[in-house]
């Protein structure tokens, strides 16, 4: 899930929140790993003055760094986020 606003003058924040329903510490750590290396590797297509805040499902659990990456992908495309490419 992803919240984001905009805010003119500012510059590119990211949070990440994993509850406890996605499981124990190791699960949540891995799990915010996984999210902020998919925005890391991918921040340069995203417009400036965003705040994000991407919010983690029981889903990840079961999914690799490529899976991840491609819904984060769909997400920010999705809200409209991402620089358009000429």
């Amino acid at each position: 899930m992803l919240y984001l606003l905009e805010v003119p003058g500012e510059a590119r924040v990211l949070g990440v929140v994993t509850s406890r329903k996605i499981g124990n510490a190791v699960a949540r750590n891995r799990a915010r790993r996984l999210l902020r290396e998919a925005y890391r590797l991918n921040k340069h297509q995203l417009k400036d003055n965003l705040q994000l805040v991407l919010v983690a499902r029981t889903a990840i659990n079961e999914r690799r760094y490529v899976e991840v990456q491609t819904a984060v992908l769909d997400l920010f495309r999705s809200a409209g986020c991402l620089l358009d490419r000429d």
